[in-house]
């Protein structure tokens, strides 16, 4: 039986993928860190006028999003949550730019922003779970196949 053409692996399958993982690594490295000291953690975020619920969030949110965008798994929600982080840190944290250390921080906050923008527009691709659920015959909601 021949293969779909819809259903053949492209290079830009591959890149896709390559590009989540890349995306992903950074957040799930960092929220690892932080999750695993996080009596540390809280005294750094304590330091920054941050509450402890504020660390555990930035914790939930570094380890699941970058989980959803590394699996494909609701990956356009943990793309866009992820770029808004980015976002927010680079206006918030980043903004001594007399600094240059701070300046690439800030400008690296960014860049990666609109990667994940890019593929919150695009999707995961086709080796994702979000492909693969969408695959199956059961229906989806709506609002969940709009999130894949």
């Amino acid at each position: 039986m021949m293969e779909s053409a819809s259903r053949r692996l492209r290079p830009a399958d591959l890149i896709l993928l390559l590009g989540r993982l890349l995306l992903s690594l950074i957040f799930l490295h960092e929220g690892w860190t932080l999750a695993t000291n996080l009596a540390g953690t809280i005294d750094t975020f304590a330091k920054l006028g941050l509450s402890a619920p504020i660390a555990l969030a930035t914790i939930a949110l570094q380890i699941g999003a970058g989980l959803s965008v590394a699996a494909g798994l609701l990956s356009r929600l943990g793309a866009t949550a992820l770029a808004l982080f980015c976002l927010a840190t680079a206006l918030l944290f980043h903004t001594n730019f007399a600094s240059q250390n701070e300046l690439l921080h800030f400008e690296k906050d960014l860049a990666i922003a609109g990667g994940m923008f890019v593929l919150a527009a695009s999707g995961a691709g086709s080796i994702s779970i979000d492909t693969l659920l969408r695959r199956r015959e059961q229906a989806i909601h709506p609002w969940l196949r709009a999130m894949m």
